[in-house]
């Protein structure tokens, strides 16, 4: 019922869709998208989504940046660092967890991704983001 709802308000003209959403309907991207997201820890390369989506690296790196806003390994980067940021405000699970399920081999290169995408540490986010659980 959530995708439903998100769906059709993403199909609105004046709704401000995420750029991947909409890059979902382009045959190629839309299956290198899906892929990517099927598998988040999955230790992606650009080959496999370009083998898969029938182009070159190089031309799946160029229509899904032309269409996503980012290359594909920054946007699965940036789209794991969320899912990580989402974890750590909602879960008591370790950072060391957290970083195996969103594809990082272990705490500190989940702590150099975070820290490069949204300028602190997993640690820092989760002490200045207030938590949902902890609330009344």
């Amino acid at each position: 019922m959530l995708l439903s709802t998100l769906r059709t308000w993403f199909d609105q003209a004046e709704a401000h869709a995420p750029t991947w959403y909409r890059a979902m309907d382009d045959p190629a991207v839309g299956q290198a998208l899906r892929l990517l997201h099927s598998d988040r820890a999955h230790p992606w390369t650009v080959a496999k989504p370009a083998a898969t989506s029938g182009l070159s690296r190089a031309a799946l790196a160029r229509l899904f940046t032309a269409q996503v806003g980012q290359p594909p390994m920054s946007h699965l980067a940036s789209w794991r660092i969320d899912l990580a940021a989402d974890l750590l405000r909602e879960t008591d699970a370790t950072v060391g967890s957290i970083a195996r399920r969103v594809g990082y081999a272990n705490t500190f290169a989940l702590s150099v991704a975070f820290k490069r995408l949204r300028g602190i540490t997993p640690t820092e986010h989760r002490a200045t983001v207030p938590s949902p659980r902890l609330q009344g």
